[in-house]
């Protein structure tokens, strides 16, 4: 997989991506928001008359379709009926902001994706290519995860993590996460009624990730944890990325330009993970968990080695062949996270054993260098 246009990284990448969640786009009874879509189209009409492009990543289908369908009802809950409702939703989503960006001018193009689109590398590549035609062509891309047949087992479950992607897909300098609150506080609004906005981070540590916290809204799918997931993604893609608040008076123009006090800021990585490693390391799910020795360690955090049989202690879960797995430390920190050449029943039979001791048909090498990505050191 291609880690995206040469030289779109950084500073001054003209592409911007913009995501703004299904709290920010419907009211408290739960409709769409044309007031909020409109706001935000006027705000990305600035920005392109500055010279940008942008990505749009919306939420609010789900929502949408259900008002429509039974506004009176609690949202259903099961994968079959939600995939429903996103199936009536979408075409009415993308109708408020089609209506929105053309009383500005632009013109709405309609791109629905799903995980699978960034695996395999021909769907990585024709998304690439129809995302940058588009942009070529003076639309403005309004993304969305295609909920309407989404894989349980598949599916991106948020849109944070789908607009980081689409902005390492696009080549884009800076990623917007647009929510309801002011950005990362140093306490969870809704546990300590307040908390100070973390404007700047260079690092993203356990400890943010702590006061990050759980699950959003109800109508949204997210929260904090997962916009504090897609920065990570970004700054990991060289990429600079801000949360900020969707309501702050125009708050796209502020991020782009810097403005203090407006939003979160992560800075970008100077080093940038390829397309492959990136999705390896932060868009599919660990199936198990690989403990290795301290030697093990060293090896493939300072010498960027292959794991083998000699260095394993132990494993949990059942994962298969190809299945990513995380790999901890004696003590149990996870440091690592890659895609397995054994399954666990053959890992758990042979770990500890060199070279000499497996049989001649058995691989020693249980996660090759190439497959895997060093989370922490």
């Amino acid at each position: 997989m291609s880690s995206g246009p040469a030289g779109a990284h950084g500073p001054t990448a003209r592409t911007l991506v913009v995501k703004i969640g299904s709290s920010s786009v419907t009211t408290a009874s739960g409709r769409v928001d044309t007031g909020a879509i409109d706001k935000l189209a006027a705000e990305v009409a600035a920005v392109r008359s500055g010279g940008k492009r942008v990505v749009v990543v919306t939420s609010g289908a789900i929502a949408a379709g259900w008002t429509s369908l039974a506004p009176d009802q609690p949202r259903p809950s099961d994968l079959a009926t939600l995939q429903a409702v996103a199936a009536v939703g979408q075409h009415r989503l993308m109708r408020v902001w089609s209506d929105a960006l053309e009383r500005h001018g632009l013109s709405a193009g309609q791109v629905l994706l799903a995980p699978l689109d960034f695996v395999h590398r021909s769907q990585y590549l024709h998304a690439r290519q129809t995302l940058g035609r588009l942009l070529d062509l003076g639309v403005v891309p309004v993304v969305n995860e295609n909920d309407a047949v989404a894989d349980e087992e598949i599916r991106f479950g948020d849109n944070d993590r789908l607009a980081a992607l689409v902005a390492h897909l696009v080549g884009a300098g800076l990623l917007v996460l647009l929510t309801d609150t002011a950005g990362l506080l140093t306490e969870d609004p809704r546990r300590a009624g307040g908390g100070s906005l973390i404007e700047e981070v260079v690092e993203i540590d356990h400890e943010l990730e702590r006061i990050a916290g759980g699950a959003g809204s109800s109508v949204g799918s997210g929260g904090m944890a997962s916009k504090l997931a897609a920065a990570k993604i970004a700054v990991w893609s060289g990429i600079e990325a801000v949360i900020a608040d969707a309501s702050h008076p125009g708050v796209l123009a502020a991020v782009v330009g810097s403005t203090p006090g407006v939003g979160t800021r992560f800075r970008a990585r100077g080093r940038q993970l390829p397309a492959r490693k990136l999705w390896i390391a932060f868009a599919i799910g660990a199936s198990g968990t690989i403990v290795v020795d301290e030697g093990a360690r060293q090896a493939l955090v300072e010498r960027g080695r292959s794991l083998l049989l000699a260095g394993v202690v132990s494993t949990r879960g059942d994962f298969g062949v190809d299945d990513a797995v995380e790999i901890a430390d004696p003590d149990g920190a996870v440091f690592a996270k890659g895609l397995v050449r054994h399954p666990a029943a053959v890992v758990t039979q042979w770990a500890g054993r060199r070279s000499e001791e497996l049989p001649e048909d058995l691989s020693t090498e249980v996660v090759h260098r190439d497959d895997l990505v060093v989370l922490d050191t």
